[in-house]
């Protein structure tokens, strides 16, 4: 049985084209199902879609790697090469610990935060019931689960982080002289923004506002917070009452433009304006950042406030890691009991998904190089030379490893699968 992951995150991907892979919770029964239609053999699926990333968990009889960036690349609209200069594909153990790693907040840009643990259970939940989940998937994620209560429960990992929203705080306090003086608006009733709320009441604004697209789960929220509830369509015509603005919406187009601030600033006599855009796509337009008046971060822009304390957690990673390890030999371990010729199968298959990736990497390298204006005969030969010292470094390396007896066997077995004419 093969296990791989496809993914782009907050690593290795900008904001805008994660925000092109942006799937709403209610939209992944019917993604999974075009997904599973579009692959020959319906391979087992899940998809965890957040606004720091987007990754598929597939298993199936057959390695379908290739396949599944099409799809995801068209998906998204850009091209195989797009997605993969920003993707990370895995396999196998590689899957599992990634997935292990996910689940256990090691992953994420807040180091430790459990947010990440019930998106994931979500994310297994709704798979689960569009029935694209098998036995393989369930077992990884039902690992993945326990090592991440484990990690939660025997370390350290979650002592000292600072939410996304958190730091939304921090920040309108270093730009305002007092918090108490201001007034916040939030767009959205979600969990974000239900986080974001409870830290701001926390100190103590002179108001709070809650504009949501659908006003009862927005008064709902409003209610709790003493705060007032507003419909999405009062936005251009109230925006200039807030001194800081918190947007976390599952809406594909932006909901508040550059023309609807720069009015707002008008009204505010210029008055600076403090704005938090934590939706992937986007909720703010991105050209809002430009206006002098406006400070607007994205969750991109909070990476560095939320990375403090990461050093006093250093250990802890060290004791989760190991957690995850453990998890994973039980994992691949359990996957190969399922199969009496997985060691050799899996071998072969491991093998040609091990020279793929190194193809993909010298192609990748290649293109680049093409791109930059370089020789074509010069990259050719640049890609020739890659291929061939990837595909023998550990061969040489074992040549040169162990004693004389080992050698000569290993030299004998090196002779026998490399030089066939001898």
């Amino acid at each position: 049985m093969a296990v791989w992951a496809l993914g782009i995150n907050h690593q290795t991907a900008p904001l805008d084209l994660r925000g092109r892979f942006a799937f709403a919770l209610d939209q992944l029964p019917p993604t999974l199902q075009r997904f599973r239609a579009a692959l020959a053999r319906q391979p087992e699926a899940a998809l965890l879609s957040t606004c720091n990333r987007t990754e598929i968990y597939c298993a199936g009889e057959e390695l379908a790697l290739e396949p599944t960036v099409h799809w995801l690349a068209h998906a998204g609209g850009v091209s195989p090469q797009a997605l993969l200069d920003h993707a990370y594909v895995l396999q196998q153990d590689a899957a599992a610990r990634h997935a292990f790693r996910v689940a256990s907040g090691l992953d994420s840009m807040v180091l430790g935060e459990a947010q990440i643990l019930g998106q994931l259970k979500d994310a297994v939940r709704v798979a689960n019931e569009a029935g694209a989940l098998g036995t393989t998937l369930h077992q990884l994620f039902q690992r993945s689960f326990a090592v991440a209560k484990q990690v939660r429960s025997s370390t350290a990992i979650g002592a000292h982080s600072i939410s996304m929203t958190a730091a939304a705080v921090r920040l309108a306090g270093q730009l305002f002289e007092d918090l108490h003086d201001i007034k916040v608006l939030f767009v959205g009733a979600g969990e974000m923004i239900e986080l974001a709320a409870t830290h701001f009441a926390a100190k103590n604004p002179k108001a709070m506002a809650i504009a949501n697209r659908t006003l009862e789960r927005g008064e709902k929220l409003a209610t709790r917070f003493g705060a007032e509830a507003l419909r999405l369509s009062d936005l251009p015509e109230r925006l200039h009452e807030f001194d800081a603005v918190i947007s976390c919406t599952a809406s594909t187009l932006p909901l508040i433009g550059l023309g609807a601030v720069e009015r707002a600033l008008k009204k505010r006599r210029h008055r600076p304006m403090f704005m938090v855009d934590l939706a992937v796509p986007r909720d703010i337009e991105a050209e809002v950042k430009d206006l002098d008046d406006v400070y607007l971060y994205t969750v991109d822009d909070l990476a560095s406030v939320v990375q403090t304390g990461k050093e006093n957690r250093q250990a802890a990673v060290a004791q989760a890691e190991a957690i995850i390890d453990a998890g994973v030999q039980s994992f691949m371990h359990w996957l190969q009991q399922r199969d009496p010729q997985a060691g050799v199968v899996g071998l072969i298959r491991d093998l040609n998904a091990q020279t793929d990736a190194w193809r993909t990497q010298e192609l990748v390298r290649a293109r680049k190089l093409l791109a930059k204006g370089e020789d074509v005969e010069t990259v050719l030969d640049a890609l020739s030379r890659g291929l061939t010292q990837k595909l023998l470094h550990g061969t040489l390396a074992e040549l040169h490893a162990g004693d004389e007896h080992t050698r000569k066997q290993t030299a004998d077995t090196v002779a026998r699968l490399f030089l066939r004419s001898r």
